[in-house]
């Protein structure tokens, strides 16, 4: 790894090519940051290598002047999974669309994430099929109208973050093309984790799924609809910062501030070991749109939920790799397979 250079700016991590993407489009945001996070960690772009699948988000290797490919729909995380195992000096990234990542490419996203390798995965969120012309995607919300759900969609939606915590993901933030500076402070510590790091970023598609994250970026009810979520701070949230989050036995549940002793006001702990929190939170989003009447209508919580580190794939992969060219270097074949390690094929 070259040492940090302070000389790097934004344009040095461009491609040069013509971004085409649609005017308004909330991807725009979403390279633009990652370009100015990329210079200000100063590492130069021979360093870096994006990885996409297919979706109007996967042209993403096309504008960045790193090393990159633009792979099949919904196997970026097996083209990583490779690159980066083989290549561990290397900063791998991933750019993947809701559906790119959770429908076709669903079994890879779990089971990278339950390998922990060690990449960091963007899963750009407009809640629709964009490139294919307006088909419901898995996050698209019940009784959505689209190309494909004419009559609305049946299904209730499925959250990135929950299922990135189900299958042990050991960090995970959400945020929005809307806040450039939340934006470039998850970018950051995604890339500062050692570990599989998920930055799920609501995203608005303005040609076919327009103003689908409205409540959390119009400017009069946003702060009423999100939860900013601090490590180590309570979470409250409105307007006038007079509401707040507390447990009612095992369930979260909004209050007003103004009504309870701030002891009994969660306190957010990202770097928690145990997901529990992390998992409450999932669920506050997911409740949104649980499709009743009488479910408690919650704010989306904003920012990294979970930050905790294990070992990593990669890094297994690499010991075991140097270990098996020292025993083969001394001959020793036998105490190779005789030494109890399980040498993982896939």
């Amino acid at each position: 790894m070259s040492e940090k250079l302070h000389t790097l700016t934004k344009k040095d991590y461009s491609s040069g090519s013509d971004v085409k993407w649609c005017a308004g489009c909330g991807d725009f945001a979403v390279l633009t940051q990652v370009q100015k996070v990329l210079a200000e960690i100063g590492r130069p772009p021979e360093e870096y290598a994006f990885i996409s699948g297919i979706g109007c988000s996967s042209r993403f290797p096309y504008y960045m002047g790193t090393y990159g490919y633009h792979t099949i729909h919904g196997r970026a995380l097996a083209v990583a999974t490779g690159t980066k195992t083989f290549n561990p000096d290397l900063s791998v990234w991933v750019a993947m669309g809701d559906g790119d990542s959770i429908s076709i490419g669903g079994n890879h996203f779990i089971h990278t994430i339950r390998k922990n390798l060690d990449i960091v995965c963007i899963v750009i969120d407009n809640q629709i099929y964009g490139l294919t012309k307006g088909q419901f995607s898995p996050t698209s919300i019940k009784g959505q109208v689209t190309k494909t759900s004419p009559s609305g969609k049946r299904s209730l939606p499925m959250d990135p973050v929950a299922l990135a915590l189900g299958a042990g993901v050991n960090f995970v933030a959400r945020t929005i093309d809307r806040r450039p500076k939340q934006l470039a402070e998850v970018l950051h510590k995604a890339y500062e984790h050692k570990g599989f790091s998920l930055v799920h970023v609501l995203q608005n598609c303005i040609i076919f799924n327009n103003g689908a994250h409205d409540d959390i970026t119009n400017k009069e009810t946003r702060d009423e609809h999100s939860l900013i979520l601090v490590d180590g701070e309570p979470m409250i949230f409105g307007k006038n910062k007079d509401k707040a989050i507390v447990l009612e036995g095992l369930n979260p549940k909004v209050v007003n501030r103004n009504f309870v002793d701030e002891s009994q006001i969660l306190i957010h702990h990202e770097r928690a070991k145990e997901p529990g929190l992390a998992l409450l939170l999932a669920s506050m989003r997911a409740g949104k749109f649980a499709g009743s009447k009488t479910v408690e209508k919650f704010p989306i919580p904003m920012g990294v939920l979970r930050n905790v580190e294990e070992e990593t794939y990669d890094s297994i992969t690499t010991e075991q790799v140097e270990k098996s060219i020292a025993l083969k270097g001394k001959g020793d074949l036998q105490s190779m397979l005789n030494s109890g390690d399980t040498w993982e094929i896939n």
